[in-house]
């Protein structure tokens, strides 16, 4: 089954943030990703959630989503993105 991050941020540090924007798109490739959703702004459309922007990103397979957790790189460049930003991560498989 497929894997599935969805990110929600908000930019603090426009200057650090783009660094880390420039960098994370080959760390994604390296491990079977790709953007679904890159960066909107979404449109509420019920309940309290309303992100500035919203990233959805899907891997290959569970594994590999896994992977680009845990690598190193991808390490350094999340630390790059919570200086940079107020964001959430969370994590979902995908139905077959």
């Amino acid at each position: 089954m497929k894997g599935y991050l969805v990110l929600d941020l908000a930019i603090k540090n426009l200057e650090e943030f783009l660094e880390y924007a420039e960098r994370i798109p080959a760390q994604i490739e390296k491990h079977k990703g790709k953007y679904i959703v890159k960066g909107v702004v979404p449109e509420k459309i019920e309940g309290n959630w309303l992100p500035e922007r919203l990233v959805v990103l899907e891997f290959a397979s569970e594994k590999n989503a896994k992977e680009f957790l845990e690598d190193t790189e991808s390490k350094k460049l999340f630390k790059l993105r919570h200086s940079s930003t107020k964001s959430n991560l969370i994590y979902a498989v995908g139905c077959e």
